[in-house]
Protein backbone atom coordinates (compact mmCIF):
# COMPACT_ATOMS: atom_id res chain seq x y z
CA UNK A 1 0.00 0.00 0.00
CA UNK A 2 1.16 3.20 -1.04
CA UNK A 3 1.50 6.42 1.21
CA UNK A 4 -1.89 8.29 0.09
CA UNK A 5 -3.63 4.78 1.35
CA UNK A 6 -4.65 3.79 -2.23
CA UNK A 7 -3.50 0.40 -4.24
CA UNK A 8 -2.81 0.02 -7.67
CA UNK A 9 -4.36 -2.90 -9.34
CA UNK A 10 -5.62 -4.18 -12.04
CA UNK A 11 -8.79 -5.69 -12.87
CA UNK A 12 -9.34 -9.33 -14.94
CA UNK A 13 -12.79 -10.08 -13.48
CA UNK A 14 -16.24 -8.56 -12.76
CA UNK A 15 -18.81 -10.37 -10.11
CA UNK A 16 -21.93 -11.36 -10.32
CA UNK A 17 -22.87 -7.70 -8.70
CA UNK A 18 -20.99 -6.18 -11.59
CA UNK A 19 -18.37 -5.12 -9.31
CA UNK A 20 -14.68 -5.05 -10.52
CA UNK A 21 -12.22 -7.62 -9.54
CA UNK A 22 -8.49 -7.62 -8.87
CA UNK A 23 -5.71 -8.88 -6.81
CA UNK A 24 -3.23 -7.50 -4.21
CA UNK A 25 0.12 -8.83 -4.34
CA UNK A 26 -0.64 -11.32 -1.48
CA UNK A 27 -3.43 -12.44 -3.56
CA UNK A 28 -6.42 -11.04 -1.96
CA UNK A 29 -9.77 -10.37 -3.95
CA UNK A 30 -10.60 -6.84 -4.01
CA UNK A 31 -14.35 -5.65 -5.23
CA UNK A 32 -14.04 -2.10 -7.08
CA UNK A 33 -17.45 -1.34 -8.58
CA UNK A 34 -17.43 0.87 -11.68
CA UNK A 35 -14.56 -1.08 -12.68
CA UNK A 36 -13.57 -2.95 -15.63
CA UNK A 37 -11.58 -6.02 -16.69
CA UNK A 38 -8.70 -4.35 -18.28
CA UNK A 39 -8.49 -1.49 -15.86
CA UNK A 40 -5.12 -0.60 -14.56
CA UNK A 41 -6.06 1.76 -11.48
CA UNK A 42 -5.59 2.96 -8.00
CA UNK A 43 -8.18 2.30 -5.29
CA UNK A 44 -8.87 2.93 -1.68
CA UNK A 45 -9.37 0.02 1.00
CA UNK A 46 -12.94 0.85 2.72
CA UNK A 47 -13.62 -2.74 4.08
CA UNK A 48 -11.15 -5.61 4.62
CA UNK A 49 -11.34 -9.45 5.41
CA UNK A 50 -9.21 -11.91 5.46
CA UNK A 51 -9.52 -13.40 2.11
CA UNK A 52 -11.07 -10.13 0.46
CA UNK A 53 -11.86 -6.87 0.47
CA UNK A 54 -13.80 -3.92 -1.01
CA UNK A 55 -12.39 -0.35 -2.24
CA UNK A 56 -13.95 2.16 -3.79
CA UNK A 57 -12.08 3.69 -7.82
CA UNK A 58 -9.89 6.61 -7.01
CA UNK A 59 -8.11 6.74 -10.36
CA UNK A 60 -8.24 5.24 -13.71
CA UNK A 61 -4.36 4.89 -14.25
CA UNK A 62 -5.09 3.29 -18.02
CA UNK A 63 -8.78 2.29 -18.83
CA UNK A 64 -9.87 -1.11 -20.16
CA UNK A 65 -10.91 -1.35 -24.06
CA UNK A 66 -14.27 -2.14 -23.07
CA UNK A 67 -14.67 1.06 -20.93
CA UNK A 68 -17.06 3.80 -21.76
CA UNK A 69 -18.57 6.92 -20.35
CA UNK A 70 -21.48 6.39 -18.64
CA UNK A 71 -24.40 8.54 -20.13
CA UNK A 72 -26.71 9.16 -17.40
CA UNK A 73 -25.79 12.09 -15.91
CA UNK A 74 -26.41 10.30 -11.75
CA UNK A 75 -24.05 7.47 -12.65
CA UNK A 76 -21.64 8.08 -10.02
CA UNK A 77 -23.49 8.08 -7.34
CA UNK A 78 -27.05 5.76 -8.28
CA UNK A 79 -27.48 2.59 -7.40
CA UNK A 80 -29.49 1.47 -10.05
CA UNK A 81 -27.39 0.37 -12.80
CA UNK A 82 -24.15 -1.48 -12.29
CA UNK A 83 -22.62 -1.85 -15.56
CA UNK A 84 -23.27 1.35 -17.57
CA UNK A 85 -19.50 1.79 -17.86
CA UNK A 86 -18.88 -1.44 -19.90
CA UNK A 87 -19.11 -1.48 -23.23
CA UNK A 88 -22.11 -3.20 -24.31
CA UNK A 89 -21.05 -5.64 -26.38
CA UNK A 90 -18.93 -6.66 -23.64
CA UNK A 91 -21.70 -6.70 -21.31
CA UNK A 92 -23.31 -9.89 -22.89
CA UNK A 93 -20.02 -11.43 -23.38
CA UNK A 94 -19.87 -11.17 -19.89
CA UNK A 95 -23.40 -12.19 -19.50
CA UNK A 96 -22.69 -15.14 -21.16
CA UNK A 97 -19.42 -16.12 -19.36
CA UNK A 98 -21.42 -15.80 -16.01
CA UNK A 99 -24.43 -18.49 -17.00
CA UNK A 100 -21.20 -20.96 -17.67
CA UNK A 101 -19.11 -20.41 -15.23
CA UNK A 102 -22.33 -20.60 -12.54
CA UNK A 103 -23.71 -24.06 -14.37
CA UNK A 104 -19.69 -25.51 -14.08
CA UNK A 105 -19.03 -23.85 -10.23
CA UNK A 106 -22.25 -24.70 -9.00
CA UNK A 107 -24.18 -27.65 -11.00
CA UNK A 108 -21.20 -29.75 -11.87
CA UNK A 109 -22.33 -28.77 -15.77
CA UNK A 110 -18.99 -28.13 -18.34
CA UNK A 111 -20.48 -26.43 -21.29
CA UNK A 112 -18.70 -24.43 -24.65
CA UNK A 113 -19.54 -21.06 -25.98
CA UNK A 114 -23.16 -19.71 -24.59
CA UNK A 115 -25.43 -17.65 -27.07
CA UNK A 116 -26.73 -14.30 -25.08
CA UNK A 117 -28.83 -12.69 -27.50
CA UNK A 118 -28.36 -8.79 -27.08
CA UNK A 119 -31.22 -6.92 -26.40
CA UNK A 120 -32.97 -4.52 -28.83
CA UNK A 121 -32.53 -1.46 -26.98
CA UNK A 122 -30.24 -0.69 -24.29
CA UNK A 123 -32.65 1.94 -23.04
CA UNK A 124 -35.88 2.52 -22.53
CA UNK A 125 -36.70 -0.65 -21.99
CA UNK A 126 -38.41 -0.97 -18.93
CA UNK A 127 -41.82 -0.96 -18.66
CA UNK A 128 -41.94 -0.87 -14.58
CA UNK A 129 -39.76 1.32 -12.58
CA UNK A 130 -39.74 1.39 -8.32
CA UNK A 131 -38.74 4.61 -6.62
CA UNK A 132 -38.28 4.92 -3.08
CA UNK A 133 -39.85 7.76 -1.41
CA UNK A 134 -38.26 9.35 1.61
CA UNK A 135 -39.80 12.69 3.70
CA UNK A 136 -36.93 14.12 5.33
CA UNK A 137 -37.20 15.56 9.22
CA UNK A 138 -35.85 18.97 7.24
CA UNK A 139 -39.09 19.01 4.91
CA UNK A 140 -37.37 18.11 2.02
CA UNK A 141 -38.91 14.82 -0.59
CA UNK A 142 -36.41 12.58 -1.77
CA UNK A 143 -37.24 10.32 -4.68
CA UNK A 144 -35.33 7.40 -6.68
CA UNK A 145 -32.79 5.18 -6.43
CA UNK A 146 -30.37 3.94 -3.17
CA UNK A 147 -27.21 5.50 -3.43
CA UNK A 148 -23.74 3.65 -4.88
CA UNK A 149 -22.37 3.09 -1.67
CA UNK A 150 -24.53 4.35 0.74
CA UNK A 151 -27.87 2.82 0.35
CA UNK A 152 -29.62 4.18 3.28
CA UNK A 153 -29.80 7.23 0.92
CA UNK A 154 -32.02 8.14 -1.95
CA UNK A 155 -30.42 9.37 -5.04
CA UNK A 156 -33.29 12.42 -6.03
CA UNK A 157 -34.31 11.21 -9.59
CA UNK A 158 -36.44 13.56 -11.82
CA UNK A 159 -35.91 12.67 -15.52
CA UNK A 160 -32.57 11.77 -15.62
CA UNK A 161 -33.03 8.02 -15.59
CA UNK A 162 -32.22 6.04 -19.41
CA UNK A 163 -34.11 3.05 -18.58
CA UNK A 164 -37.94 3.40 -18.83
CA UNK A 165 -40.19 3.10 -21.55
CA UNK A 166 -41.24 6.60 -22.99
CA UNK A 167 -44.67 7.21 -21.42
CA UNK A 168 -43.44 6.35 -17.86
CA UNK A 169 -41.07 9.33 -18.05
CA UNK A 170 -43.82 12.57 -18.33
CA UNK A 171 -46.05 10.79 -15.72
CA UNK A 172 -42.95 10.83 -13.03
CA UNK A 173 -42.28 14.33 -13.85
CA UNK A 174 -45.79 15.53 -13.67
CA UNK A 175 -46.29 13.50 -10.95
CA UNK A 176 -43.47 15.32 -9.07
CA UNK A 177 -44.67 18.41 -9.82
CA UNK A 178 -48.10 17.67 -8.46
CA UNK A 179 -47.83 15.78 -5.30
CA UNK A 180 -47.37 18.67 -3.04
CA UNK A 181 -44.25 20.32 -0.91
CA UNK A 182 -44.35 17.16 1.48
CA UNK A 183 -45.88 14.71 -1.44
CA UNK A 184 -49.00 15.65 0.63
CA UNK A 185 -50.99 14.04 -2.01
CA UNK A 186 -49.58 10.56 -1.94
CA UNK A 187 -50.51 8.02 1.27
CA UNK A 188 -48.81 9.97 4.56
CA UNK A 189 -45.48 7.93 5.87
CA UNK A 190 -42.01 8.23 6.06
CA UNK A 191 -40.85 6.25 3.74
CA UNK A 192 -42.90 4.86 0.52
CA UNK A 193 -42.43 2.69 -2.66
CA UNK A 194 -44.29 3.87 -5.74
CA UNK A 195 -43.86 1.49 -8.69
CA UNK A 196 -44.98 2.57 -12.16
CA UNK A 197 -45.96 0.25 -14.70
CA UNK A 198 -46.31 1.46 -18.86
CA UNK A 199 -49.13 -0.38 -20.59
CA UNK A 200 -51.26 0.44 -23.85
CA UNK A 201 -53.57 2.47 -22.49
CA UNK A 202 -51.51 4.32 -20.02
CA UNK A 203 -49.58 3.84 -16.95
CA UNK A 204 -50.68 2.64 -13.56
CA UNK A 205 -49.01 3.92 -9.77
CA UNK A 206 -48.60 1.35 -6.79
CA UNK A 207 -47.70 3.15 -3.93
CA UNK A 208 -46.72 0.62 -1.26
CA UNK A 209 -46.28 1.74 2.57
CA UNK A 210 -47.37 4.12 4.61
CA UNK A 211 -51.61 4.75 6.07
CA UNK A 212 -54.81 4.92 4.46
CA UNK A 213 -56.66 8.31 5.37
CA UNK A 214 -59.69 9.42 4.86
CA UNK A 215 -58.68 11.71 2.12
CA UNK A 216 -56.53 9.66 0.09
CA UNK A 217 -58.96 8.71 -2.81
CA UNK A 218 -59.99 12.23 -3.04
CA UNK A 219 -56.23 13.37 -3.86
CA UNK A 220 -55.71 10.51 -5.87
CA UNK A 221 -58.53 11.32 -8.08
CA UNK A 222 -57.26 14.54 -8.26
CA UNK A 223 -54.37 13.53 -9.54
CA UNK A 224 -55.51 10.84 -11.72
CA UNK A 225 -57.76 14.00 -13.39
CA UNK A 226 -54.54 16.11 -13.58
CA UNK A 227 -51.93 13.93 -14.66
CA UNK A 228 -51.77 12.95 -18.40
CA UNK A 229 -51.29 9.46 -19.01
CA UNK A 230 -51.84 8.48 -15.51
CA UNK A 231 -54.77 5.76 -15.52
CA UNK A 232 -54.86 4.80 -12.02
CA UNK A 233 -53.47 4.79 -8.43
CA UNK A 234 -53.64 1.80 -5.83
CA UNK A 235 -52.38 1.65 -2.65
CA UNK A 236 -51.00 -1.34 -0.57
CA UNK A 237 -49.69 -0.20 3.21
CA UNK A 238 -47.97 -3.29 3.39
CA UNK A 239 -46.58 -6.05 0.98
CA UNK A 240 -49.02 -8.61 2.51
CA UNK A 241 -52.08 -6.51 1.82
CA UNK A 242 -54.07 -6.82 -1.04
CA UNK A 243 -54.16 -3.43 -3.40
CA UNK A 244 -57.05 -0.65 -2.96
CA UNK A 245 -57.93 1.33 -5.85
CA UNK A 246 -57.61 4.58 -5.02
CA UNK A 247 -58.98 6.31 -8.48
CA UNK A 248 -58.63 5.62 -12.07
CA UNK A 249 -59.35 2.32 -13.73
CA UNK A 250 -58.96 -1.34 -12.39
CA UNK A 251 -57.61 -2.82 -15.21
CA UNK A 252 -55.33 -1.30 -18.14
CA UNK A 253 -55.15 -2.67 -21.94
CA UNK A 254 -52.04 -4.33 -22.80
CA UNK A 255 -51.05 -6.72 -25.15
CA UNK A 256 -48.39 -9.40 -24.59
CA UNK A 257 -47.38 -12.87 -26.05
CA UNK A 258 -50.23 -12.29 -29.04
CA UNK A 259 -52.72 -12.24 -25.68
CA UNK A 260 -55.04 -8.95 -25.27
CA UNK A 261 -54.52 -8.70 -21.31
CA UNK A 262 -56.68 -6.58 -18.59
CA UNK A 263 -53.73 -5.74 -16.40
CA UNK A 264 -54.38 -5.08 -12.94
CA UNK A 265 -51.75 -3.91 -10.07
CA UNK A 266 -49.67 -6.49 -8.82
CA UNK A 267 -49.92 -8.83 -11.39
CA UNK A 268 -46.25 -9.44 -12.42
CA UNK A 269 -44.57 -9.30 -15.94
CA UNK A 270 -40.96 -9.10 -17.30
CA UNK A 271 -39.97 -5.57 -17.14
CA UNK A 272 -38.64 -5.62 -20.83
CA UNK A 273 -41.11 -6.43 -23.16
CA UNK A 274 -39.28 -6.71 -26.40
CA UNK A 275 -36.85 -9.05 -24.48
CA UNK A 276 -39.59 -11.02 -23.09
CA UNK A 277 -40.91 -11.84 -26.13
CA UNK A 278 -38.03 -12.99 -27.26
CA UNK A 279 -37.88 -15.42 -24.07
CA UNK A 280 -41.20 -16.39 -25.95
CA UNK A 281 -40.39 -17.51 -28.54
CA UNK A 282 -37.53 -19.36 -27.28
CA UNK A 283 -39.41 -21.66 -24.94
CA UNK A 284 -42.33 -22.21 -27.44
CA UNK A 285 -39.88 -23.16 -29.97
CA UNK A 286 -38.30 -25.58 -27.17
CA UNK A 287 -41.12 -27.33 -26.21
CA UNK A 288 -42.32 -28.55 -29.83
CA UNK A 289 -45.24 -29.26 -31.39
CA UNK A 290 -47.93 -28.99 -28.48
CA UNK A 291 -51.15 -30.62 -29.57
CA UNK A 292 -52.54 -33.60 -28.04
CA UNK A 293 -49.95 -33.03 -25.41
CA UNK A 294 -50.24 -32.60 -21.66
CA UNK A 295 -48.36 -29.64 -20.49
CA UNK A 296 -47.67 -27.58 -16.71
CA UNK A 297 -47.15 -24.09 -17.05
CA UNK A 298 -45.53 -23.60 -13.43
CA UNK A 299 -45.27 -20.47 -11.74
CA UNK A 300 -47.51 -19.50 -14.60
CA UNK A 301 -48.13 -15.45 -14.00
CA UNK A 302 -50.77 -14.16 -16.30
CA UNK A 303 -49.99 -17.56 -18.17
CA UNK A 304 -48.39 -16.19 -21.54
CA UNK A 305 -47.52 -19.60 -22.37
CA UNK A 306 -49.95 -21.77 -21.23
CA UNK A 307 -52.20 -19.85 -22.73
CA UNK A 308 -50.94 -20.01 -26.08
CA UNK A 309 -49.96 -23.50 -26.15
CA UNK A 310 -54.09 -24.33 -25.30
CA UNK A 311 -54.80 -22.48 -28.17
CA UNK A 312 -52.20 -24.90 -30.34
CA UNK A 313 -53.97 -27.76 -28.71
CA UNK A 314 -52.23 -28.68 -26.18
CA UNK A 315 -53.88 -29.65 -22.31
CA UNK A 316 -52.30 -27.27 -20.28
CA UNK A 317 -52.52 -26.49 -16.50
CA UNK A 318 -51.25 -23.33 -15.27
CA UNK A 319 -50.21 -23.20 -11.43
CA UNK A 320 -50.25 -19.78 -9.78
CA UNK A 321 -50.25 -18.71 -6.37
CA UNK A 322 -50.96 -14.84 -6.83
CA UNK A 323 -54.67 -14.67 -6.69
CA UNK A 324 -54.35 -11.37 -8.86
CA UNK A 325 -52.48 -13.39 -11.49
CA UNK A 326 -54.23 -16.15 -11.54
CA UNK A 327 -57.63 -14.24 -12.15
CA UNK A 328 -56.14 -12.76 -15.12
CA UNK A 329 -54.51 -15.94 -16.44
CA UNK A 330 -58.55 -17.37 -15.97
CA UNK A 331 -59.72 -14.40 -18.04
CA UNK A 332 -60.99 -15.30 -21.61
CA UNK A 333 -58.85 -18.59 -21.42
CA UNK A 334 -59.06 -20.52 -24.38
CA UNK A 335 -60.62 -24.04 -23.91
CA UNK A 336 -58.05 -27.02 -22.86
CA UNK A 337 -56.16 -23.89 -19.90
CA UNK A 338 -57.06 -24.54 -16.87
CA UNK A 339 -55.50 -22.79 -13.62
CA UNK A 340 -54.60 -24.32 -10.21
CA UNK A 341 -54.60 -21.70 -7.96
CA UNK A 342 -51.50 -22.44 -5.39
CA UNK A 343 -47.34 -23.09 -4.05
CA UNK A 344 -45.84 -24.95 -7.38
CA UNK A 345 -44.54 -27.66 -4.29
CA UNK A 346 -47.71 -28.46 -3.81
CA UNK A 347 -49.68 -28.54 -6.88
CA UNK A 348 -47.29 -30.19 -8.68
CA UNK A 349 -47.42 -33.52 -7.96
CA UNK A 350 -51.39 -33.73 -8.57
CA UNK A 351 -50.51 -32.93 -12.31
CA UNK A 352 -47.40 -35.31 -12.66
CA UNK A 353 -47.20 -37.13 -15.26
CA UNK A 354 -46.87 -35.15 -17.93
CA UNK A 355 -45.62 -34.66 -21.39
CA UNK A 356 -43.91 -31.03 -21.10
CA UNK A 357 -43.24 -28.93 -18.24
CA UNK A 358 -42.43 -25.33 -18.18
CA UNK A 359 -40.86 -23.67 -14.99
CA UNK A 360 -40.21 -19.95 -14.51
CA UNK A 361 -39.38 -19.77 -11.04
CA UNK A 362 -38.73 -16.15 -9.06
CA UNK A 363 -35.15 -15.13 -8.60
CA UNK A 364 -34.82 -17.64 -5.85
CA UNK A 365 -35.20 -20.48 -7.65
CA UNK A 366 -37.65 -23.57 -7.17
CA UNK A 367 -38.06 -25.43 -4.15
CA UNK A 368 -36.38 -28.66 -3.22
CA UNK A 369 -40.02 -30.38 -3.45
CA UNK A 370 -40.31 -29.47 -6.83
CA UNK A 371 -36.67 -30.93 -8.06
CA UNK A 372 -37.66 -34.23 -6.00
CA UNK A 373 -40.87 -34.75 -7.17
CA UNK A 374 -39.44 -34.19 -11.28
CA UNK A 375 -36.56 -36.90 -10.14
CA UNK A 376 -39.30 -39.30 -9.17
CA UNK A 377 -41.83 -38.80 -12.22
CA UNK A 378 -39.67 -37.65 -14.68
CA UNK A 379 -41.01 -35.45 -17.49
CA UNK A 380 -39.95 -36.09 -21.07
CA UNK A 381 -39.03 -32.27 -21.62
CA UNK A 382 -38.71 -29.57 -19.16
CA UNK A 383 -37.92 -26.21 -20.51
CA UNK A 384 -36.46 -23.92 -17.38
CA UNK A 385 -36.63 -20.21 -17.74
CA UNK A 386 -34.17 -18.64 -15.20
CA UNK A 387 -33.30 -14.65 -13.76
CA UNK A 388 -30.81 -16.33 -11.86
CA UNK A 389 -27.86 -18.13 -13.05
CA UNK A 390 -27.18 -19.38 -9.14
CA UNK A 391 -30.05 -21.04 -8.38
CA UNK A 392 -29.88 -22.20 -11.93
CA UNK A 393 -27.21 -24.21 -11.31
CA UNK A 394 -28.30 -25.15 -7.83
CA UNK A 395 -31.63 -26.73 -8.96
CA UNK A 396 -30.08 -28.12 -12.10
CA UNK A 397 -27.34 -29.94 -9.56
CA UNK A 398 -30.62 -31.17 -7.55
CA UNK A 399 -31.69 -32.87 -10.47
CA UNK A 400 -28.36 -35.33 -11.12
CA UNK A 401 -28.27 -37.23 -13.72
CA UNK A 402 -32.32 -37.88 -14.56
CA UNK A 403 -31.88 -34.96 -17.31
CA UNK A 404 -29.44 -33.96 -20.10
CA UNK A 405 -28.94 -30.45 -20.82
CA UNK A 406 -30.20 -30.18 -24.80
CA UNK A 407 -29.63 -26.76 -24.41
CA UNK A 408 -28.73 -23.24 -22.72
CA UNK A 409 -29.44 -19.75 -24.54
CA UNK A 410 -29.17 -15.74 -22.63
CA UNK A 411 -30.92 -13.11 -23.03
CA UNK A 412 -30.41 -10.10 -22.28
CA UNK A 413 -33.35 -7.98 -20.57
CA UNK A 414 -31.42 -5.94 -18.28
CA UNK A 415 -29.22 -3.90 -20.28
CA UNK A 416 -26.94 -1.88 -17.86
CA UNK A 417 -27.20 -4.74 -14.96
CA UNK A 418 -25.46 -7.60 -13.77
CA UNK A 419 -29.04 -9.43 -14.31
CA UNK A 420 -29.42 -12.44 -17.43
CA UNK A 421 -32.44 -14.15 -18.32
CA UNK A 422 -31.57 -17.97 -19.25
CA UNK A 423 -33.13 -21.12 -20.77
CA UNK A 424 -32.45 -23.94 -20.37
CA UNK A 425 -34.32 -27.07 -22.21
CA UNK A 426 -33.84 -30.90 -19.96
CA UNK A 427 -34.92 -33.70 -21.34
CA UNK A 428 -35.03 -36.88 -19.39
CA UNK A 429 -32.28 -39.50 -19.77
CA UNK A 430 -33.82 -43.00 -21.74
CA UNK A 431 -33.33 -44.96 -18.25
CA UNK A 432 -35.08 -42.11 -16.00
CA UNK A 433 -38.54 -43.23 -16.43
CA UNK A 434 -40.47 -46.45 -17.78
CA UNK A 435 -41.93 -44.72 -20.51
CA UNK A 436 -40.52 -42.30 -23.33
CA UNK A 437 -41.45 -39.75 -25.87
CA UNK A 438 -40.79 -40.20 -29.44
CA UNK A 439 -37.87 -37.79 -29.68
CA UNK A 440 -38.90 -34.36 -30.01
CA UNK A 441 -38.24 -32.09 -33.04
CA UNK A 442 -37.86 -27.93 -32.81
CA UNK A 443 -41.11 -26.43 -33.26
CA UNK A 444 -41.94 -23.22 -35.48
CA UNK A 445 -44.75 -22.34 -33.22
CA UNK A 446 -44.58 -18.26 -32.50
CA UNK A 447 -46.59 -16.04 -30.50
Amino acid sequence: MSGDDTIQLEIDDITSHGSGVGRSPEGRAIFVPRTVPGDDIRARLTDERSSWARADLVEIVEPSPDRRAAPCALYDVCGGCQIQHVNYARQVAWKADRIREALARIGGIELGDIEVEPAESEYGYRNRVSFTLKRLRSGRVLAGYHELDRPGRIVDVHDECLLPESSIGPVWTALRARWGGRADRLPPGRELRLTLRAADDGVVLVVEGGRTGNEDARTAEWLVDEIEGLRAIWHRPDRSDRPMLLAGETSVRDRWFGEELALESSAFLQVNREGAHAVHRSVLGELGNPEGLRIVDAYAGVAGYGRRLARHGAEVVAIESDPVAARMARRDAPDGFTVDEGRVEECLVDHLPADRLVLNPPRGGVDEAVTDALSRVPIPRVVYVSCDPATLARDLSRLGDRYAVRRVRGFDLFPQTAHVETVVTLDARPDASATQAAPLEDSTLTP
